[in-house]
């Protein structure tokens, strides 16, 4: 079955992210893979986007790069009301939810169903708030993600893809450990910081400055152990997941996936992780990462991640990772939706 698919993306910035930007990432390799199998696909993103779909664009560039673009949510929501306008062109309307899914609004309004992938880990305030529309199609990242949607209508769980082509692998690393995330509080980068300095190895920080960055990181950063790289674009956060030992995720918060996580594994680089969250449906234990307990187990036992074989980290990060997988998955999901659409 061909499909008729409009694509929204953020309005953030660029699909695909000219540096970081992990929704928009994704959002362009689905967007490539569903033309690739010739379906008919509508991005609706920003002008400086791109993309092989049809290209609709309201705005210039993002309000990541634009402080007049306020409110940003505002500007989100006329990016989703383009697509419901054109609904009947559509088999259905796909809505990447960065932040929240304001798509549920358009649920009973659109003349084509729309289906919401959220990107983070939502609260019970917010489940109970989206149950206004138990009829809306969500699909989960992670079966912790939908385990915590648990009353909605989850219609499929696909795990993210990346393209495994793009991330080199390297078999010999450099003597450095690395974090790559945002800087903020779950992320665990104090935390991070602080397992390089007990282990006594230098520890590269790689993400974009922010408050939390300057005030309660910066302090630490000494340019000889501890280093701030800035934020990556694509080629240099490759060679930085290559030439670290290992990638620490020491993380806080519950995440519903931890895309650098698979990153890292598909350069080869084994993982450090704390269990929380998605952890265990990304990091195969003992194969391409170890997961600890706490703190105290990571920093003890950061050795059994080094010894870990980066070959097979690679080649088990490409099995279970790839861009096909995922597109795959969600044109069935698409068409269990569209089916059930035209049933009714």
């Amino acid at each position: 079955m061909t499909l008729r698919i409009a694509h929204i993306a953020p309005v953030a910035t660029s699909v695909p992210p000219r540096k970081s930007g992990s929704v928009e990432t994704m959002t362009s390799l689905l967007t490539e893979g569903l033309v690739a199998r010739g379906h008919d696909v509508t991005l609706f993103a920003t002008a400086d986007s791109k993309t092989s779909a049809k290209l609709n664009a309201l705005y210039k560039s993002g309000y990541w790069h634009d402080p007049n673009m306020w409110p940003w949510e505002l500007y989100e929501m006329l990016n989703l009301a383009a697509a419901v306008e054109r609904s009947s062109e559509f088999d259905v309307i796909h809505y990447e939810a960065a932040y929240y899914p304001m798509s549920l609004a358009f649920t009973r309004l659109s003349k084509t169903p729309i289906v919401q992938t959220l990107h983070h880990s939502p609260t019970e305030a917010e489940v109970q708030l989206w149950s206004r529309y138990p009829e809306a199609p969500f699909v989960a990242i992670s079966n912790e993600q939908a385990r915590l949607l648990k009353g909605l209508n989850v219609v499929g769980t696909v795990l993210h893809g990346i393209d495994t082509a793009s991330f080199v692998f390297r078999d010999k690393p450099d003597d450095y450990l690395l974090f790559l995330g945002r800087f903020n509080e779950g992320k665990g980068v104090l935390q991070a910081i602080e397992i390089a300095k007990r282990v006594g190895l230098r520890l590269i920080l790689a993400a974009a400055e922010n408050e939390y960055y300057r005030e309660h990181i910066a302090p630490h950063v000494d340019g000889v152990r501890i280093i701030y790289n800035g934020e990556a674009d694509n080629p240099t956060k490759v060679r930085l997941y290559g030439g670290a030992r290992a990638l620490l995720y020491p993380i806080q918060a519950r995440e519903p996936f931890g895309l650098v996580l698979a990153e890292a594994m598909a350069c080869g680089t084994p993982v450090a992780a704390l269990d929380r969250g998605a952890v265990r449906e990304v990091v195969d234990d003992g194969v391409t990462g170890v997961i600890f307990e706490d703190l105290e187990q990571m920093v003890n036992d950061l050795p059994r991640v080094f010894d870990l074989d980066r070959r097979c980290v690679r080649e088990r990060a490409v099995a279970r990772f790839g861009a096909d997988r995922m597109v795959d998955e969600y044109v069935k999901v698409y068409t269990k939706i569209v089916e059930a659409h035209r049933g009714t």
